[in-house]
């Protein structure tokens, strides 16, 4: 938690925050295309990489993506195996309808699961909390981001 700060935030900034062991929120702040692809695939990568603790899920704040093309969505589902092979779940958070959309079109809105698509980061943290509980492990971790001010 950073004190007095509300929100999600980088760690780099509030190093002393709070985190969600098992948790990694991801921000790309950028559409996603040919020319960024594979640099958005080795960010994802090296941020499960730096997790201090094994990472369950990894979360993609996808507000800021405004769009998608077919070499990124060849892209998003080699990640997403890969991630799968490792035991870690990919899921969306904040997503835009028309980039949806997209993934619709390029049949891979399916594959992921409309459930795996948060309509906020918080509803997408506290899915992730509910079933650390269920699991009986509640700790709490982020990677890249920081629980501020959040109560789950």
């Amino acid at each position: 938690m950073a004190d007095g700060v509300r929100g999600f935030h980088l760690i780099k900034r509030y190093p002393g925050a709070r985190r969600v062991p098992g948790l990694v929120l991801f921000r790309w702040d950028a559409p996603l295309f040919f020319a960024n692809a594979e640099l958005f695939h080795q960010r994802v990568l090296a941020a499960v990489a730096q997790s201090p603790t094994p990472v369950r899920r990894i979360i993609v704040t996808a507000e800021p993506v405004t769009s998608i093309d077919v070499t990124s969505a060849d892209m998003l589902a080699e990640l997403e195996h890969t991630l799968t092979e490792s035991g870690i779940e990919l899921r969306f958070a904040e997503m835009k309808d028309p980039v949806k959309d997209k993934l619709r079109r390029f049949e891979l809105f399916e594959r992921f699961g409309a459930a795996n698509f948060y309509p906020t980061i918080g509803s997408a943290v506290d899915a992730f909390l509910k079933s650390t509980r269920s699991t009986g492990s509640l700790e709490l971790r982020l990677c890249g981001a920081v629980v501020s001010g959040w109560s789950a």
